[in-house]
C-alpha cells in the first residue's frame, strides 16, 4: 500500500512539473535566454512567459513586453495606494508619506507610459536619442518608487508593510524592465525592424 501511495505521489509531482513545462511552450527558452540579463530572472520569466512566443529574440519586443508589464504592475500599486487614502487607513506620518507615496508612484507611471510610446514608435533615424531618453525616463520610475518606499522607512504596521511589499515587487519588475530596454541600447540598430 505504501508503494501505492508513493507511486502515486511521484506520478503526481511529474504531473504538475511537466505542466508548468507545457504551460510556456516550446518558448521558454526564449523568455530565459531574454531574462538573463535581469537582476531577478526568476520574476522577469514569471511576468513575461506569456510573451515567448510572439517576442522570440527580440529585443525590442522584450523591452516593450517588460515595459507593459511594470505599467500594469505600477497602476496596481497606485490604485491600492488611493484606496488606503480614501479609507484612511493610514494615520500620522504614515498618511504624510501616502500622499507623497501616490504622488511618487503617479510619476513613475508617467515616466513609463512616455517610455512605452516610444518603444511602440522605435525609428532607426532616431534611434540613440530613444534609448537615452528610455534609460533615463524608466531609471526616473525606479527612483520614484524607491522614494516612496523611503517615507515609511522605519515605520511598522500591517498596511504599511503590505504597502513596502507591493511597491518593492514593482522596483524589482521596474528594474526587470530597465534591464531590457539597456539590452536593447546595446544590441543596437540590428535589433529593430522599423524605419
Amino acid at each position: 500500500m505504501a508503494c501505492i501511495h508513493s507511486f502515486m505521489t511521484f506520478m503526481f509531482v511529474a504531473l504538475l512539473t511537466n505542466s508548468g513545462q507545457l504551460a510556456y511552450g516550446n518558448g521558454s527558452s526564449y523568455v530565459q535566454e531574454a531574462c538573463k540579463v535581469t537582476r531577478y530572472p526568476d520574476m522577469c520569466v514569471h511576468s513575461l512567459a506569456s510573451f515567448s512566443n510572439t517576442a522570440k529574440r527580440s529585443p525590442s519586443k522584450w523591452a516593450r513586453a517588460g515595459v507593459s508589464v511594470t505599467i500594469g504592475e505600477v497602476k496596481d500599486v497606485a490604485q491600492n495606494l488611493k484606496k488606503l487614502k480614501k479609507y484612511r487607513l493610514m494615520k500620522g506620518k504614515n498618511r504624510i508619506a501616502l500622499s507623497d507615496c501616490i504622488e511618487c508612484i503617479q510619476d513613475a507611471l508617467d515616466e513609463l507610459h512616455k517610455s512605452l510610446d516610444v518603444l511602440r514608435r522605435l525609428s532607426k533615424s532616431t534611434f540613440n536619442e530613444q534609448m537615452s531618453d528610455l534609460l533615463t525616463w524608466i531609471s526616473a520610475a525606479l527612483t520614484d518608487e524607491d522614494t516612496c518606499l523611503d517615507g515609511f522607512e522605519d515605520q511598522k504596521g500591517k498596511q504599511v508593510k503590505l504597502l513596502q511589499n507591493q511597491v518593492l515587487n514593482a522596483t524589482y519588475i521596474t528594474s526587470n524592465a530597465l534591464a531590457l530596454v539597456n539590452k536593447l541600447a546595446s544590441t543596437g540598430l540590428a535589433s529593430i525592424t522599423v524605419p
